[in-house]
């Protein structure tokens, strides 16, 4: 039997996978846009006979998830906040949050401990049309899908004929023999691209000077989300820097314009040599456009790309992400506003750990000292404790340099009366007597 024929066999509706769910039951969808529309569609349509029924997936893109309507049938879970995961939250008591150290998400798949330790029932995920070899490639969401794959009751793709087709590295694709049934998203169905990404402020371009003194010809670099990363990005891309290799968590926008201008070859990596190594995406058309079947890339699953023993074995590693608040003991809030969720962990640790363990590397978390209040307030980002509730996302003994407009600080090994000293040196000028 060839693989079209099995393909066939294989075919089915939304609606007819979606009657394969029953009440208390587990669904994992795919991350970012390897979420699936028709499918989560078709289960929501369901509600009035389903209860208890968990959802799970991470970053929410749009389409809106449905199920997100239906609290007393379905519980949606996101395992690190997206603006649209916080939008929802505001209207929709079923959506809660998972917290993730994003390198052991295989792990976890693997052991079953999902959903309360009754593991996954059903995996879902958004793919690219199947290859002549009978393999569908997760396009720019590759994260933990084959192990949900692998270690799922019944598996399913959706899929969309939009999807890039990203090349690997390893378990990029899942083969239709490791799947259960195939459904078919219309033609039209796009995945989420985000519009062009806005400009940076000036203290993302001065954090972004300020950490480029820091860079040196090749490092292998990781940037976080946003446009302070993309500033730096930029300013790289600018630059007459050399050889910098690429070992991110996120392929972000920024990495195009280095790639193109030669600054990133990756010539000096000990391990993926050449290649821009990644296991997520998400931004504009352009980026999508960039990855789709480009040889220079390579998209692994998370255990190996957020590993911290994988990212330690480039040397000169540089991890770069972005923080919501300081306090005056240089723990990291990159997560919450109080008890309110804003984003997550995600592999923030993964890298800050990596990095440092890294010969040579260097991890920076930087932010701007200052934002302004609905009311037009100017508010410290460096306070001296957190607001109760407060997630504590880096603790200090994990914490490297902090970045913000005003300079560069060293915290590691430095004692509490140094390290608070440097932190208030890095706050606003208005706020520093205070602090």
């Amino acid at each position: 039997m060839s693989y079209w024929d099995e393909y066939k066999r294989k075919l089915r509706t939304a609606e007819e996978v979606a009657k394969m769910v029953k009440p208390g039951e587990g669904v994992k969808l795919g991350y970012f846009n390897g979420k699936p529309v028709q499918l989560v569609k078709a289960l929501a349509e369901r509600h009035e006979e389903l209860y208890d029924v968990l959802v799970a997936g991470a970053v929410t893109v749009p389409p809106i998830p449905e199920v997100v309507q239906y609290p007393e049938s379905f519980t949606y879970q996101d395992w690190h906040w997206s603006a649209l995961t916080r939008r929802l939250a505001e209207y929709f008591p079923a959506v809660v949050y998972a917290p993730l150290l994003y390198h052991v998400s295989t792990i976890f798949v693997r052991a079953g401990e999902v959903n309360n330790l009754k593991g996954t029932d059903h995996h879902w995920h958004q793919v690219a049309p199947m290859d002549e070899r009978g393999y569908f490639n997760f396009g720019p969401n590759c994260s933990e899908a084959l192990e949900c794959f692998l270690n799922s009751r019944v598996r399913v793709v959706e899929v969309n004929k939009n999807m890039p087709v990203c090349y690997g590295g390893i378990k990029e694709a899942v083969h239709i023999s490791q799947v259960d049934y195939i459904v078919e998203a219309p033609d039209d169905q796009e995945i989420f691209a985000a519009p062009e990404l806005p400009k940076p402020t000036e203290a993302d371009v001065q954090i972004a000077k300020n950490l480029l003194e820091y860079i040196h010809d090749g490092d292998c670099l990781q940037l976080g989300i946003g446009a302070m990363p993309n500033a730096v990005g930029q300013l790289i891309a600018d630059s007459d820097l050399k050889d910098i290799g690429i070992h991110t968590e996120m392929f972000v926008d920024a990495f195009i314009d280095m790639i193109e201008k030669g600054i990133a070859n990756g010539l000096r990596k000990n391990i993926d040599k050449g290649k821009a190594v990644y296991t997520f995406a998400l931004g504009t058309k352009r980026l999508y456009e960039f990855l789709d079947r480009n040889p220079g890339l390579a998209i692994y699953s998370v255990d190996y790309t957020n590993d911290p023993r994988t990212i330690a074995l480039n040397d000169n590693f540089v991890s770069i992400n972005q923080a919501v608040q300081v306090d005056l003991l240089t723990q990291v809030n990159a997560e919450s506003d109080g008890f309110k969720q804003i984003s997550g962990n995600g592999g923030m640790t993964d890298f800050v750990l990596g990095a440092q363990w890294s010969k040579g590397g260097r991890s920076f978390i930087c932010l701007p000292s200052t934002y302004t209040d609905k009311d037009g307030n100017l508010v410290s980002r460096i306070v001296p404790t957190f607001k109760p509730g407060t997630s504590v996302t880096i603790t200090r003994h994990m914490v490297d340099y902090i970045v913000t407009e005003y300079g560069v600080k060293k915290m590691r090994a430095q004692n509490q009366w140094v390290r608070t000293e440097n932190i208030i040196e890095l706050a606003h000028p208005k706020f520093r007597d205070d602090l």
